[in-house]
């Protein structure tokens, strides 16, 4: 695992542990980087696995936009837990194999894709 992801989780459990995150539940509207518990430098990611929803909010309960698959790029803003999963709010960096454009932003599970 990764420094930063290392120090993000740890960042992250210790917010969840002092009660400074705050649980939301999902709205019927996208949810932006407001979702965020942790922020970090723009990092960029690779999907590694084909056929992932790339969700407008953080949880497998909001609404997909579409699908990327393994080899799409993805910039990466800043993380949450939900679920007792860690997801990352990202920016696709050019249009995804699954069709979706340039530019779109969603949020992906922490375990489909790998820093670079």
């Amino acid at each position: 695992m990764p420094l930063r992801r290392r120090i993000a989780t740890f960042a992250l459990s210790v917010s969840l542990l002092t009660g400074a995150a705050v649980a939301l539940a999902p709205s019927a509207s996208a949810v932006g980087s407001s979702a965020c518990t942790v922020n970090f430098p723009d990092d960029n990611g690779t999907v590694s696995t084909n056929g992932v929803n790339y969700r407008s909010g953080p949880g497998t309960s909001y609404s997909s936009k579409g699908l990327v698959y393994k080899g799409d790029r993805v910039r990466e803003y800043c993380l949450t837990s939900r679920g007792g999963k860690l997801w990352y709010y990202t920016k696709l960096l050019k249009k995804s194999q699954g069709g979706l454009p340039a530019g779109t932003y969603g949020w992906l599970r922490a375990d489909m894709f790998i820093d670079d």
